[in-house]
């Protein structure tokens, strides 16, 4: 794998794979915890990733926000 990443240099599509949403799959898995669905049919888990999506997103506002607010300060 690391010789298909160097080997396609900007071209190649492994080098986008940094800019799509596969980051935040990583982060939602790790830094979250989430490995699998609690309910079953596409009505649930549609439901249940919507809200772990929006939960990643204003946890990642609020960070941003916190880390504002102690830069004015100093």
């Amino acid at each position: 794998m690391r010789s298909k990443l160097k080997q396609g240099g900007w071209d190649s599509p492994y080098h986008l794979r940094k800019q799509t949403v596969e980051p935040v799959f990583g982060q939602i898995k790790e830094a979250r915890g989430f490995r699998r669905f609690l309910t079953r049919g596409i009505t649930g888990v549609a439901l249940y990733w919507s809200l772990l999506c929006t939960v990643h997103n204003i946890l990642k506002l609020a960070f941003a926000r916190t880390q504002n607010l102690s830069a004015a300060l100093r």
